[in-house]
């Protein structure tokens, strides 16, 4: 009696968690598995390849996303394997909400970090949206990007090893990975003297990994070609329509107008500078300010002279917080004075503000108008806090600089939000949508830093201040100023991955290009769904401009700021959009039976993927890292944009 009443209450303390164990395991979907290399930390330090074991169901649900790892794996897998759900939907065009994703992670030992499976983890969930086989002899290292893109990852020698000893035949690698650079340490005895020399070797991994285990590797670009070599179907790449219209001709008149006004504002302020009486080093200083904002006014004409006045209205901008800074700084006699401009900025800010706010949105194009409106506003009132600490601490040259910039881009504000209201729709839109669309934004941005960070160290430093500040003004109420921060963030960032261990300059023209290309074709569908993206049309000019700088002064530093905003451009003209080009028709060729392996020759009849291009060598990677960060971070401060 005593055992049955026992055998009673252990069902009863069990009944409780079957229900929830049920409830986790769907009762229909398809299931797909696959295999990743990791790496792991040996005990005495050394970084090993380990093969894990994904299990990955995908079920009707309401879009939640279940990681069951072991052992225990670090945070940004979970976070990884919510944003390959996310690319998963955006590539089929599938709404995510109506499903779960179920994925199972085994290792035989603790593994390093998880974005490098973000694409392992994203093939397998489209594989178990369409009901694909994957090729078990195919497996695959690289973090999934927000735009689809395979991301570098580090480890690939040694997850070439695992992949081998596991059976693989083919490993595929992120584009630009196949060089990679090895620390051989050689020590030699001399006269009981033990001298050890470091050197750094450079390996090619497609030769080295065919040479020494037959297998083969090959470096992909995106999802579409993961997908491919896995399963042996191909996904539709998102194609620009025909003809697609990049100009920003609708703002002719505003650039001719402000050009005049800013250049009567600087002669007005440079013969305010020869009648005052400051002393010599004082006049010698603004004259030289002044100086600057000619040469960028003239810029600003030459823009307008070539139809890019999106262009010609930053350079005025960029020159007019120079002029307002010099005008402003002639009139501070005291304190008294630049606590009274502070004051001034302030009240400019929060009248910006109000006439932000109370716009009625109508429709995405002037969605997104008001949404940059409302960064700019928070960026204004950033700069005025950055300008009162300086005034406290009696830097007043600094406090009116910051002042100047501030009612600058407050005055940017309300810019953009009339200009909105010319593209407005007729469909009023609750800016609901934008507080889901930051919150989106905030935690891919923040994958990648923190992908960055685990990888190469702190040198993305403010990057982490940015998905920081993007959440507090998430927590403030300041969706927009969180959505554009946090972009933005992302963007620097994922320009940093691109362009990383390059240290060619034609190389990394051809990636500007490759970003451009991608720009074109997300306003390109923008257009195609009767929207017209007017700061994704912006960008995409101003980019145009600091290519075609860094073609005529082979500059590093324009080049780079002309990646950002391409990457600017194609992100802005796909917000608040729901997918980047609508319901995809996937081929549903399908074959029983798993997939062969195919390699394509590069030849128009391969039937592989777009061709290739070889990746070009450079200096070590980790140098690399760290003297380039330098120009990166540069490059996205320079180009102060409208």
């Amino acid at each position: 009696m005593k055992k049955i009443i026992a055998m009673l209450i252990t069902a009863l303390l069990i009944l409780p968690f079957v229900g929830f164990t049920a409830a986790q395991c769907p009762s229909e979907g398809h299931t797909v598995v696959l295999k990743a290399p990791a790496v792991s930390r040996t005990s005495d330090g050394q970084l090993v390849g380990v093969a894990t074991d994904f299990v990955i169901t995908v079920a009707p649900g309401t879009g939640h996303v279940y990681v069951e790892t072991w052992p225990l794996a670090e945070v940004d897998m979970q976070a990884s394997a919510r944003l390959a759900s996310q690319i998963a939907g955006k590539v089929l065009g599938v709404d995510m909400s109506k499903y779960d994703v179920f994925i199972q992670i085994k290792a035989d030992s603790p593994i390093i970090g998880g974005p490098s499976a973000g694409g392992t983890m994203t093939v397998g969930i489209i594989a178990a949206l369409e009901g694909w086989q994957v090729n078990p002899k195919v497996m695959m290292t690289g973090m999934i990007n927000p735009d689809g893109t395979i991301g570098p990852v580090g480890g690939i020698l040694e997850k070439a090893s695992a992949a081998h000893d596991v059976g693989a035949e083919v490993f595929l690698i992120p584009e630009g990975q196949r060089i990679q650079y090895v620390q051989e340490t050689q020590k030699k005895e001399i006269g009981g003297i033990v001298e050890i020399n470091t050197q750094t070797k450079k390996v090619d991994v497609v030769e080295y990994a065919k040479e020494r285990w037959g297998l083969t590797v090959i470096e992909i670009k995106d999802i579409y070609d993961a997908v491919y070599y896995f399963t042996g179907h191909r996904i539709p790449r998102p194609k620009a329509p025909s003809y697609v219209t990049i100009d920003t001709s609708f703002l002719k008149d505003d650039a001719l107008k402000d050009y005049k006004n800013t250049t009567s504002y600087y002669q007005a302020t440079l013969d305010k500078l020869k009648d005052s009486d400051v002393s010599y080093a004082t006049y010698t200083t603004l004259m030289e300010a002044l100086n600057q904002a000619n040469v960028i006014l003239n810029q600003s004409r030459e823009a307008i002279d070539d139809g890019m006045y999106y262009t010609a209205l930053s350079k005025d901008f960029q020159a007019r917080i120079i002029i307002r800074h010099v005008d402003w700084y002639l009139d501070s006699n005291g304190p008294d004075d630049v606590q009274r401009l502070l004051k001034t900025v302030e009240s400019q800010i929060n009248a910006s503000e109000v006439s932000v706010s109370n716009v009625t949105i109508k429709g995405i194009t002037m969605l997104q108008a008001v949404a940059a409106a409302e960064e700019r506003v928070e960026q204004a009132k950033s700069l005025l806090d950055e300008a009162w600490k300086y005034y406290y601490n009696g830097d007043y040259w600094d406090a009116v600089g910051d002042a100047a910039y501030a009612y600058e881009r407050a005055k940017t504000a309300e810019f953009w939000a009339k200009l909105g209201e010319r593209f407005a729709g007729d469909e009023v839109i609750s800016r609901d949508v934008v507080k889901a669309t930051a919150r989106d934004y905030i935690d891919e941005s923040s994958l990648i830093v923190t992908y960055i960070e685990s990888m190469y160290g702190d040198v993305g430093g403010d990057l982490s201040q940015s998905i920081v500040q993007a959440e507090q003004y998430y927590e403030d109420g300041k969706y927009s100023a969180a959505l554009f921060t946090a972009m933005e963030a992302r963007v620097r960032a994922q320009v940093f991955l691109d362009t990383l261990g390059i240290d060619n300059q034609s190389v990394l023209m051809d990636k500007a290009r490759a970003m451009k290309e991608e720009a074109k074709v997300a306003i390109g569908i923008a257009q195609s769904q009767g929207i017209t993206p007017v700061l994704a049309m912006a960008y995409y000019e101003f980019a145009e401009s600091y290519e075609k700088s860094a073609e005529e002064n082979n500059s590093l530093e324009d080049l780079q700021t002309a990646m950002i905003f391409y990457q600017y451009a194609r992100e802005t003209a796909g917000l608040f959009l729901s997918s980047p080009g609508g319901s995809v028709q996937v081929p549903q060729d399908n074959t029983t039976g798993v997939p062969q392996i195919v390699i394509p020759t590069g030849t128009p009849d391969a039937g592989g993927p777009d061709e290739q291009t070889e990746s070009q060598g450079g200096v070590p990677e980790t140098a690399l890292a760290l003297a380039a960060i330098g120009a990166f971070l540069v490059g996205a401060l320079v180009g102060r944009k409208l």
